[in-house]
């Protein structure tokens, strides 16, 4: 199994990268060929209401590398990554994981 993380600093505008995350983002990457999970969570403030280090964290889970490569390969994938931009001018960090 592998899973991408990809964890999203605060953007500029919270309740537009939001918007655009649930309403566009993530439909183009359920839409991905092989695609067996795909969380998101929204960061909450710690028990002392301190600020988390991050603002989203998503995880898209693939049975294995071959079918994560190849979905990103798709006309689909191709259609991701070209909405990418949009939510790239958030920094974020992003983490390929095999589950073990």
């Amino acid at each position: 199994m592998i899973k991408l993380t990809v964890l999203y600093q605060e953007p500029a505008d919270p309740e537009a990268f939001r918007e655009h995350y649930l309403n566009v983002h993530s439909p183009l990457v359920r839409a991905l060929p092989g695609l067996d999970k795909f969380e998101v969570a929204f960061a909450a403030p710690g028990p002392d209401g301190s600020k988390p280090p991050f603002h989203l964290v998503s995880e898209l889970w693939f049975p294995d590398a071959a079918t994560f490569g190849a979905a990103m390969q798709t006309p689909e994938g191709a259609a991701l990554a070209a909405d990418t931009p949009n939510v790239a001018s958030t920094p974020s960090t992003s983490v390929i994981t095999e589950i073990v």
